[in-house]
């Protein structure tokens, strides 16, 4: 093997990475990102309308209810005197998510992104809108399972798309497209 073609292809021990055909999928991405933040939206302005202050709707019994609480912290209320420090990581990935997206040639992480960037606007638009303001706002939750959080569609997209970026990564995907294999 000559010493362009082992720059090119990398050494023989290593994995021979791969990469996807297409162009960017910045559009997908951004797609994606409105579909789950309009979503999240829109479900919260209903059941702020519908459902808060009444009793919680039973969807399946006691195992799955509709009530709307307002959450200042992360998942079960853990850490409501830390809103700020929340709203700071939602923005965070935001801008993360943002310098990814300059080298984004693969779908499956474009939808994973965009549900990432979908349910962190969601989120952030709860903080910085929502009472009392500022960067300090309660997220409107309102999907409650039994034993387990009270959560929103944002939330949602977040795991999703969270569980979808460990599934690519241990498959060797990376968001450029390129393939790694073992």
């Amino acid at each position: 093997m000559t010493e362009a073609e082992q720059t090119t292809t990398g050494t023989p021990e290593a994995a021979e990475p791969t990469t996807a055909k297409g162009g960017r999928r910045i559009g997908v991405l951004l797609a994606v990102a409105a579909f789950a933040y309009v979503l999240d939206l829109g479900s919260k302005l209903f059941v702020v309308a519908k459902l808060e202050h009444h009793d919680p709707i039973e969807v399946f019994g006691t195992w799955l209810q509709l009530e709307v609480v307002r959450n200042r912290g992360a998942a079960f209320g853990i850490g409501e005197a830390m809103t700020i420090v929340f709203t700071v990581i939602a923005s965070a990935v935001i801008v993360v998510i943002a310098r990814i997206a300059r080298k984004l040639y693969s779908l499956p992480w474009a939808i994973a992104l965009g549900l990432l960037l979908g349910g962190a606007l969601g989120n952030l638009t709860d903080r910085l809108f929502r009472a009392p303001g500022g960067f300090e706002g309660g997220v409107v939750d309102f999907i409650a399972p039994a034993h387990f959080a009270v959560f929103n569609l944002a939330d949602s997209a977040i795991v999703c798309g969270g569980f979808l970026i460990v599934i690519l990564s241990f498959r060797g995907l990376d968001p450029d497209g390129t393939v790694h294999q073992d």
